[in-house]
């Protein structure tokens, strides 16, 4: 199944508050992600038992190396006001601090690290691959993981950082089975053979 789009209203002159509200109020079928992506609240199905792994593998690994203020959070909201965009990473790594409090949502600058695992339905992937990055980039996310075991036919794992501009550098891409190092404050040299393909 692909994410299900909603168009918020006829016209291009949305405020985000009004955005921000129908993404509050839009009743998604339980497991159900509801996201903004420039300016569009979509509605994407409930990720696989594979996903689910590869987001749990990876979590127990990031919490022997962040610091102890720290947490990783899986339905947080991250807020790219800049791009129309409301994202529910399946991983975000921010300052416990930020995460504490009334809301769902924090602002992306506050993000240490935004991982993404794309799904099976193109237009998900595609969301993750582009709108996504490109949005953590120009809010000044640190980093951002790309995890993309549909990437044609070659699992590949992507790590983007140092934005500038609104773009990312790409640090590093391997295939999964290959070691991928993210940097301080994380020190983390990640072994992608550990995650399921498909």
């Amino acid at each position: 199944m692909s994410a299900l789009t909603v168009d918020p209203a006829p016209g291009h002159g949305r405020e985000w508050d009004d955005l921000v509200r129908i993404w509050e109020e839009t009743d998604a079928p339980e497991g159900c992600k509801v996201e903004i992506i420039q300016g569009i609240i979509t509605v994407s199905p409930p990720p696989s038992k594979d996903h689910n792994t590869t987001a749990e593998l990876l979590q127990r690994r990031l919490y022997g190396v962040i610091p102890e203020d720290w947490g990783i959070y899986q339905t947080l909201g991250v807020s790219v006001p800049g791009r129309a965009g409301l994202y529910i990473p399946d991983l975000v790594v921010v300052p416990r601090a930020v995460a504490t409090g009334p809301g769902n949502r924090v602002p992306a600058e506050e993000a240490r690290l935004v991982v993404e695992i794309t799904s099976q339905a193109n237009a998900n992937a595609n969301h993750d691959r582009i709108g996504k990055v490109h949005g953590c980039a120009e809010a000044g996310v640190e980093l951002f993981l790309l995890l993309d075991p549909w990437h044609s036919g070659r699992p590949t794992a992507t790590l983007h950082g140092e934005p500038d501009g609104g773009t990312y550098r790409v640090l590093d891409t391997v295939e999964y089975g290959e070691k991928l190092t993210l940097p301080e404050p994380f020190g983390l040299d990640l072994d992608t053979g550990i995650f399921p393909v498909g």
